[in-house]
């Protein structure tokens, strides 16, 4: 990996995408220090040590550590992801959606125009939610303009940050979403490291659990790469065929089906709806509801933390499974394989190689998702017994894990496309 960013740096092209990528996230942090006026930060500190501290500690772990400062970032990039959700369900169940889709690069610049305008929407409920409704003591204003400057502040942030992702996917290097949500999760990491050492020196928790949960993350990262790295390949065989004066065909080659092949993405789609109960509770002023959603509804309450897990188990196996059927057409690719003389030895061309296709992707997603999501989950129950300051768990190691081995692979497909064979030396 090391070797790679390294051979990389040699590239200037490739040199300019990874300082852009570098230059975006300084922007990203420079505005995590820029707070939303008039908001009184001490009644903030005071809400975050009161009745429902829990509540808001997992409302700043989703957002970065931006929460707690409140921040114009305080909603970070999870109206998008969730945006982003909606319109690919709403790919699936309407028609037109779904033939947009199919346009190619038209297509896709249209559903990310109607993605940004939904996830701007999603933020202007959020920043409402958060002024009028669990932040109300902390503001300061008195207004209508006040008022609304508090909410354009907060929903220019979400729009700042999605223009910034959007700006590293297409001149950076990754994922920008799940670069910005990987830069939210390292600024957090050293505040968990001192809280964490600081709860065991004063005797609020063993050491022995910060020992555990030091060994069992090394070995979600070492998991992480096998999943990641691990995958199956089927062969496959073209005929040989003519054409004009030429021979085509008649190679042996394989379709690379990987364990993972989503990534860390169905982690996030699963966090950014886990939060949307804590979200809720924001907008309401019954303390008794408020309380209601942290205890059941969050990994900060007792029975909360099983309902949690169980959910979170869920909706990572489901988006795994989603995100797969997205990204791996079998039927589409059954048919480019028949259109181009190519067939699977032993199975017959068209609808038998589709769900031959199908069955292998199922067999091999299906471990693959369960494994993902009981990484995922164990650190939170850890946290919980432990009484440790891990709150993100092993979500935030996977994310981490996750982002740097793809950031690495896209790297080492830009080397290969500019033919440099450095990386490739043994």
């Amino acid at each position: 990996m090391l070797s790679t960013f390294k051979n990389a740096w040699k590239i200037p092209q490739l040199r300019k995408k990874m300082l852009f990528t570098l230059f975006m996230l300084l922007l990203y942090r420079l505005g995590s220090h820029i707070a939303v006026p008039f908001m009184n930060t001490s009644v903030i500190e005071q809400l975050f040590n009161g009745a429902n501290s829990s509540l808001f500690a997992f409302m700043d772990l989703m957002a970065g550590g931006n929460f707690r400062n409140f921040t114009i970032f305080a909603c970070n990039i999870y109206p998008y992801v969730t945006a982003s959700i909606v319109l690919q369900l709403l790919t699936i169940a309407i028609p037109s959606l779904e033939a947009l889709a199919k346009e190619g690069d038209t297509g896709r610049k249209a559903i990310a125009k109607y993605t940004r305008y939904l996830a701007i929407a999603i933020a202007a409920v959020q920043a409402v939610g958060y002024t009028f409704g669990i932040f109300r003591q902390a503001v300061n204003a008195t207004t209508y303009l006040e008022y609304f400057t508090i909410i354009i502040s907060i929903v220019a942030g979400s729009t700042i940050l999605i223009w910034i992702g959007e700006q590293i996917t297409e001149h950076g290097i990754g994922n920008g979403i799940s670069i910005l949500i990987f830069a939210g999760i390292v600024a957090r990491f050293p505040v968990d490291i001192f809280q964490s050492i600081a709860r065991v020196r004063a005797g609020l928790a063993s050491s022995i659990y910060l020992w555990i949960f030091l060994v069992l993350a090394i070995a979600i990262c070492v998991f992480v790469v096998i999943l990641n790295e691990g995958e199956r390949r089927i062969p496959v065989q073209y005929a040989k065929r003519v054409v004009g004066r030429k021979m085509y065909g008649g190679q042996a080659t394989h379709i690379p089906i990987k364990v993972l092949l989503t990534g860390v993405m169905p982690i996030i789609f699963a966090n950014s709806l886990l939060a949307i109960p804590s979200t809720v509770a924001m907008f309401t002023k019954n303390e008794a509801t408020r309380n209601w959603i942290t205890k059941w509804l969050s990994p900060s309450g007792g029975p909360g933390v099983v309902i949690y897990v169980l959910c979170s188990v869920i909706l990572i196996i489901f988006f795994t499974f989603f995100y797969t059927t997205i990204q791996f057409n079998t039927v589409e690719y059954s048919k480019n394989m028949q259109q181009n003389g190519g067939f699977i030895p032993g199975i017959r061309p068209g609808k038998p190689t589709s769900e031959y296709l199908q069955r292998s992707l199922n067999r091999l997603v299906l471990p693959g998702a369960i494994a993902l999501a009981i990484l995922s989950v164990l650190p939170t129950i850890l946290t919980k017994i432990s009484n440790l300051q891990f709150n993100y768990g092993g979500t935030s190691i996977i994310i981490v894990v996750g982002v740097v081995l793809e950031t690495t692979r896209v790297l080492e497909q830009q080397l290969l496309m500019r033919n440099y064979r450095g990386f490739l030396r043994k």
